[in-house]
């Protein structure tokens, strides 16, 4: 089973996913960006406020195919329990909304480039919190953190739930950390 976690910066996910990777020790635990050299490249895409959105979406993507070949489908082969702390719906939800001065649809753009290599997640467990709280828990770090832009990811995350409304586990993040912890534990324990 390949569960991921996905939601703005600052909704819990790596929280979550600790708290998972306890509960779970013999799991694969992973994420995006990696650690290879694309997701070195992604690093340092995200570090560069110059950065062009489109050629930043490719490095995404370049990171998110060498993970698929690297960890996930050799985990998933192995018969593993893979839980990934952000995949491809984070690339749709944060670079549709980056493009969005750059092309026509964004959001189809970036969902159609992914869908002939990538591996579906058979859950996801999506972190709901608004952008406002999201930009202050985060920090506001990077060009990503900022609250006006993340109401756009939000956006495109709410379409991307309604588009599969069965893959998606909607937990309240505003909610406390051990709250969040304790449903997000709760919701793996019913899906697998």
């Amino acid at each position: 089973m390949l569960l991921t976690l996905e939601g703005l910066d600052g909704s819990g996910k790596t929280t979550v996913w600790r708290a998972l990777r306890d509960r779970y020790p013999s799991a694969v635990f992973t994420r995006e960006p990696t650690d290879s050299w694309y997701g070195e490249a992604v690093s340092r895409s995200i570090a560069d406020d110059d950065a062009d959105p489109l050629a930043e979406l490719f490095l995404y993507a370049a990171d998110h195919a060498d993970h698929l070949s690297r960890v996930i489908r050799p985990a998933l082969a192995d018969g593993s329990f893979v839980v990934s702390d952000r995949y491809s719906d984070s690339r749709i939800a944060y670079q549709a909304a980056t493009l969005v001065d750059h092309l026509d649809d964004p959001f189809g753009y970036v969902r159609d480039l992914h869908e002939p290599f990538s591996r579906p997640p058979d859950a996801t467990l999506y972190l709901d919190v608004d952008p406002e709280t999201a930009a202050e828990r985060s920090g506001g770090t990077n060009k990503f953190e900022r609250a006006d832009y993340l109401r756009a990811v939000r956006e495109n995350y709410e379409r991307l739930v309604s588009s599969d409304p069965e893959r998606f586990v909607r937990i309240d993040a505003t909610q406390s950390e051990a709250a969040v912890v304790d449903e997000a534990l709760a919701a793996v324990e019913r899906l697998r």
